[in-house]
């Protein structure tokens, strides 16, 4: 993805750049589902317009960074599976995530996915890739914890889960995958 490519393909996998023609996949297969977006940091999507918002979004980060937001798609079929990407806060610190439907849980795609991105943060010279994961979420810690990401602690109270019935800042577990200069 280096240079300017919004693209890469792995053996079952298609991640690529959204679109503004994806709104209506991205809210129907992921985005709109409240148990999909349980453990997310942003709100549900009620409406395409929060799509729709998420694209503006994703436009802005691919104008500003290097990379931005991924879409995850099925390379044998085209059919859109979930998300994932980067998002930088300074040149050489990003963080990651994934978000996957249903349909597509426990079937390798979220940790082929995570490789991909680990080997993209590390062709962009990123130094520290992050990822956050709710303390309760124990199948993200596994696939952070396959994909060489280190369990640096927990941050207590750190974010609050727009999409839990709890308001408060959660307990997060903090990982991540640490490159020499």
């Amino acid at each position: 993805m280096a240079g300017g490519t919004r693209r890469v393909e792995t053996s079952r996998l298609v991640l690529r750049a959204p679109e503004p023609e994806d709104a209506r996949a991205i809210f129907d297969v992921f985005a709109a589902d409240a148990e999909v977006a349980r453990f997310v940091g942003w709100p549900r999507h009620l409406s395409i317009d929060d799509t729709r918002a998420f694209l503006e979004f994703s436009d802005a980060e691919w104008s500003r960074w290097p990379a931005g937001p991924l879409l995850i798609e099925s390379r044998a079929d085209g059919h859109l599976i979930g998300t994932t990407g980067l998002s930088f806060e300074t040149p050489y610190r990003a963080a990651t995530g994934y978000v996957l439907a249903q349909k597509y849980w426990r079937h390798g795609f979220a940790s082929e996915a995570l490789a991909t991105i680990v080997a993209l943060a590390e062709q962009l010279s990123v130094r520290r890739l992050y990822a956050l994961c709710h303390v309760d979420h124990a199948a993200s810690a596994r696939v952070l914890e396959r994909g060489g990401f280190e369990l640096e602690g927990i941050l207590r109270k750190h974010l609050v889960f727009p999409n839990l019935d709890d308001t408060e800042p959660q307990d997060v577990r903090c990982y991540a995958r640490i490159w020499k200069g």
